[in-house]
């Protein structure tokens, strides 16, 4: 049995644990509940008008964040494999892999109904995105089951964050409760994953300390292979739905403080050496942030200066 399977299997109680916390926890919501039907009409299809722009209430800024989140968002089929790949379909990992896949797949159904019938963007040029970016799919490399659990602690609390900070956006009141909605499903699964962590912490300390400082310093987006993601990451960040500032802040430094990284003691020379590495990256990110925000606060000096004097201002900023 490999070093893997020997922490798969060490974990299993607490999963079990965590699952059943969880299941308590979760609140029963249903998508067709978030989307204003009323608001619906037929396409030229079925007799009625197609998409065009001026029939979006969202800005540009907000529509660049609800595409980037509905199509990472769809992915599931893909993180679904990856999960089970690396978790198992049996005992508790295997339920709590069922039951997260169905919690996820509620999150897509409801964004994608909200967008539809309110044309808040181009449904075709919405479908053919999914498409591409499905057909791609997404591939974690050959992150250990370790590694995997730790990258998502992380995923699940940024996911969380921006689809928050993208309801705000909107300044709809529709699409900010039910953004809302998806964000507290985030929060609950960065809680399962984040307590598994703590566990492997406590069994295998060295091992998880270098799976935390990798995913750490390695960290990406799950949606970064799709087309057009950086343009749209910028839009976010220039409009702080998410940014380096965010991530440093709201999701790396608050789930790093719940497993104590920086105080623990039980560390040998493998914990210790990728704690420093951890500890020099987070200096190095910290400065970017500030670097990022200052920039950013500058931008927006220029472009209100140039809104005073009837200046086109920059969309993202």
């Amino acid at each position: 049995m490999s070093t893997t399977d020997h922490l798969l299997e060490a974990l299993e109680p607490v999963v079990a644990e965590n699952l059943d916390r969880h299941l308590g926890l979760a609140q029963e919501w249903h998508p067709h509940d978030y989307v204003p039907w009323s608001e619906g009409r037929d396409f030229a299809s079925m007799g009625g008008e197609d998409w065009s722009p001026e029939q979006s209430r969202l800005s540009e800024t907000a529509k660049a964040a609800m595409i980037t989140n509905l199509l990472t968002e769809d992915n599931l089929p893909s993180y679904h494999r990856e999960i089970a790949t690396r978790f198992g379909r049996d005992g508790a990992w295997g339920t709590w892999v069922g039951r997260w896949t169905a919690e996820e797949n509620r999150h897509g159904i409801a964004m994608r109904d909200y967008l539809v019938v309110t044309r808040g963007v181009d449904p075709v040029e919405l479908e053919r995105a999914r498409m591409d970016y499905m057909t791609s799919g997404y591939d974690s490399g050959d992150k250990t089951a370790l590694e995997a659990v730790t990258y998502v602690s992380f995923q699940e609390l940024a996911t969380r964050v921006s689809h928050r900070n993208t309801g705000k956006v909107t300044h709809d009141p529709v699409a900010d409760r039910m953004l809302a909605r998806i964000s507290k499903d985030e929060n609950l699964h960065m809680v399962f994953y984040r307590n598994i962590v703590s566990a492997a912490l406590e069994i295998a300390p060295d091992e998880t300390m270098r799976a935390i400082a990798d995913e750490v310093v390695g960290f990406e987006m799950p949606g970064a292979t799709m087309a057009g993601f950086r343009r749209n990451s910028m839009i976010i960040a220039k409009a702080g739905i998410y940014d380096l500032r965010l991530h440093h802040d709201d999701v790396i430094m608050p789930i790093l403080r719940h497993w104590n990284a920086f105080e623990r003691t039980d560390l040998g020379a493998v914990g210790e050496q990728a704690r420093d590495e951890l500890a020099t990256f987070l200096e190095g990110l910290d400065s970017q942030a500030s670097r990022f925000v200052e920039r950013r606060a500058e931008q927006r000096a220029r472009t209100a200066a140039r809104s005073e004097t009837g200046e086109t201002p920059d969309i993202a900023s």
